[in-house]
């Protein structure tokens, strides 16, 4: 089993750029394909940046340019760069292990096809 566990989020002014961090354990998050995902209240849970396992990255049309996916190898951790952070970005923010072979939540983005989910971290922007 991988365990995930996210943290820096908390209120954010406009134009901010905090950093979010999903530290893995139990596995090497390397060997799969990670996701951010969101989830405003009353809205469905959205993909916001995926990195497949070759390093393969897809942003959210409404993120790109201003979030930026990585990982550390090294620490084992999956982070989400989020910069000018606009009101409409306040959400929780989720991080994800897809296990699967070909990756098949990296290919659709849906929050169905990734089998770890952290416990999530909250981003209010004001």
């Amino acid at each position: 089993d991988v365990q995930l566990v996210e943290s820096g989020g908390g209120s954010v002014q406009v134009g901010g750029s905090p950093r979010l961090s999903c530290v893995a354990s139990g596995d090497t998050i390397s060997r799969y394909c990670m996701g951010w995902f969101r989830q405003a209240p009353g809205k469905e849970r959205e993909s916001v940046a995926r990195i497949g396992s070759g390093g393969t990255i897809f942003y959210a049309g409404s993120v790109k340019g201003r979030f930026t996916i990585s990982h550390d190898n090294a620490k084992n951790t999956l982070y989400l760069q989020m910069n000018n952070l606009k009101p409409e970005d306040s959400a929780m923010y989720y991080c994800a292990a897809d296990l699967s072979r070909g990756c098949m939540g990296w290919v659709t983005g849906d929050p169905a096809d990734f089998d770890y989910w952290g416990q999530g971290t909250q981003v209010t922007v004001s």
